[in-house]
Order: C-alpha cells, then sequence, then structure tokens
C-alpha cells in the first residue's frame, strides 16, 4: 500500500459524504476522492445486479486514480455487492452496514427502529445480521423517496417532514428506544428526525465505526499518512447539491463516470 495515495470513497449520491466527514475528522493527513454517482441514485431501489455493475464501475473509476483503499460509503451497495468487490479486486475495501449491534445491545426496551432502503433491508447480509439478534424485536422501514429528496437539495421541504413523520410514528408506538439509520444519506436529516421523536430514543449511524474501521486498515497495512489532506469530490450531475452540503468549502467537480 502506498502511503500518500488516496483513500476513495463511492456512493449513491452526496450522502456518503456524512461518512467522508467522518473519516476526515480522525483522519485528518490522508488526501481523499469521493465520487457521488447521482446520476443513478437512490441504489436502493435497482436490482442486486444493477447495484453490484454500479459499484465495480465506480471502483474501477477509484483504482484508476489511485486509491489505495475504497470505502462503499453506502449501505446498499455494501449489503449487495461488497462480498463482489473483495472477491474482484485485491484492495482492502471497507463496508458500511446499519449499526444494530450497538442498538440491540443497549437497547432497554429490547426493540429498535431501522430507517433504511428497499435495497438494505432487502438483502441477505442485514437479513442474516437481524438473526443474531432475535430476543430483540427490530422495527424495519423503507425510507421511501428520502434519499430523492436529498438529491434534489430538499432536506427541509414540507414534504419532507410528512414523509418522517409516516416512518416514524409507527416506530414511536411500537416503543423502540433506538433508532438506527441504515443509509447514509440519512445523517442529514438527523435535525428534523429529533423533532419528531421523544426525548430518550437515541439516533446511531456508521460514520464513526466506518471511520475507525479505515484507521485500523490502513494501520494493519501501513498505509497511514502524515502528510496529505487534499479532498477531492466528483459528481455526474449537478455539482451545487453536494457543493451545498459541504458548505461550499470544497470543490466539486463534474465528471462523466
Amino acid at each position: 500500500m502506498v502511503k500518500n495515495n488516496p483513500i476513495g470513497l463511492f456512493d449513491s449520491g452526496v450522502g456518503g459524504t456524512s461518512i467522508w466527514s467522518a473519516i476526515h475528522a480522525l483522519l485528518p493527513h490522508e488526501d481523499t476522492i469521493y465520487l457521488a454517482d447521482s446520476k443513478n441514485a437512490p441504489y436502493g431501489e435497482k436490482s442486486k445486479d444493477e447495484i453490484i455493475a454500479l459499484s465495480i464501475k465506480n471502483t474501477e473509476y477509484l483504482l484508476a486514480h489511485n486509491a489505495k483503499l475504497i470505502v462503499v460509503a453506502c449501505n446498499t451497495a455494501t449489503t449487495n455487492a461488497i462480498k463482489e468487490l473483495r472477491a474482484r479486486y485485491d484492495v482492502p475495501f471497507i463496508g458500511i452496514e446499519p449499526a444494530i449491534k450497538p442498538a440491540a445491545s443497549h437497547s432497554k426496551t429490547q426493540t429498535i427502529g431501522i430507517l433504511a432502503t428497499k435495497g438494505t433491508l432487502s438483502s441477505e447480509l442485514f437479513s442474516k445480521a437481524v438473526e443474531t439478534y432475535h430476543d430483540t424485536h427490530i422495527v424495519e422501514q423503507v425510507g421511501h423517496g428520502l434519499v430523492a429528496l436529498i438529491e434534489e437539495g430538499k432536506i427541509n421541504a414540507p414534504e419532507m417532514d410528512r414523509l418522517l413523520h409516516a416512518y416514524l410514528e409507527p416506530m414511536i408506538a411500537a416503543n423502540i428506544d433506538y433508532l438506527v439509520l441504515g443509509c447514509s444519506h440519512y445523517p442529514y436529516l438527523i435535525p428534523q428526525i429529533e423533532k419528531i421523536l421523544p426525548e430518550g430514543i437515541k439516533i446511531i449511524d456508521s460514520g464513526e465505526a466506518v471511520a475507525r474501521q479505515t484507521q485500523k486498515v490502513l494501520a494493519e497495512n501501513e498505509g497511514l499518512n502524515s502528510h496529505g489532506g487534499k479532498a477531492m469530490f466528483l459528481t455526474n450531475v449537478n455539482p451545487e447539491v453536494l457543493s451545498e452540503l459541504l458548505k461550499h468549502r470544497y470543490t466539486v467537480i463534474q465528471a462523466d463516470f
């Protein structure tokens, strides 16, 4: 592993920047390349074969830019494609999965909620994870429409508020005490979610865990960089939404991939 080479990240759009932020906070001297495949968002409504094909396309692009490690910053792509990616390429892959373990382990009501895409909730990897916690009641909810609204820059739109109420109120009624965000787009909705959830229900996402795992794998491969810190953001649609989420602190390049 070449220390000075960048960490590559890809997602079905802008949401994986929540994962990038956690990695950048923990590893500020790492160069990064982030690929926002917004043209094909959301992955959660696509077939497994389509998700694998898109994940291969994104991986090839990042490897062409010398990525030393690739973070699949998308729950749907992780649960449907990471096994195939690891078999196909000789580079470390870090995946992102719904943080069921900490929620189930700490739940006092033995009831947790998971808000995720259809592609994640219907995946084999997710089903196996759920089976591990058979003593916990897991309330699953597909977040239909949430990713599309985020990709359109409509985080605070009335339609977003309506959807979140529809998805979260049944979970509240079921007495959840943890809400697991099973899509890397969803952390951007935490302010709205917190207004809906009663006090005492904790929200968990996977960003910090993914960052720690990235640090661990780089260290094991003697790949930690101490002199970099450049960030490159690429999108295959209008870059304005991604630029807005990044608070215009970074240049966003529109590219064909």
